[in-house]
């Protein structure tokens, strides 16, 4: 079955770096665009960044644009979400989703905090 497995959170003071990765399994993760997405408490999750299966297309949400960067390993099958200048506002659950026949599927979040 499909599993995806977040790690890298943490405590970070706001200008700092974080880099997230997600582990997958279960499906063919070299055909699959993979996602970022983020929740904070009280607000709705939002899509952080994409990329397509090769790797060739990215794209972000306005707030993180210029200062995140996501990548992906198909031989390792991993998708990583380098995350830089971090402000108070980018304190959230990080989650990693594929979307694959029509269902989406989530790990289990990674925790980003940013305070000084």
């Amino acid at each position: 079955q499909v599993q995806l497995v977040e790690s890298g959170g943490g405590l970070v003071q706001p200008g700092g770096s974080l880099r997230l990765s997600c582990a997958a399994s279960g499906f063919t993760f070299s055909s699959y665009v993979m996602s970022w997405y983020r929740q904070a408490p009280g607000k709705e999750r939002e899509l952080v960044a994409a990329i397509s299966s090769t790797g060739f297309t990215t794209n972000y949400a306005d707030s993180v644009k210029g200062r995140f960067i996501i990548s992906r390993d198909n031989a390792k099958n991993t998708v990583y979400l380098q995350t830089n200048s971090l402000k108070s506002e980018d304190t959230a659950f990080y989650y990693c989703n594929v979307k694959r026949a029509d269902a989406y599927y989530w790990g289990q979040g990674t925790q980003v905090t940013v305070s000084s």
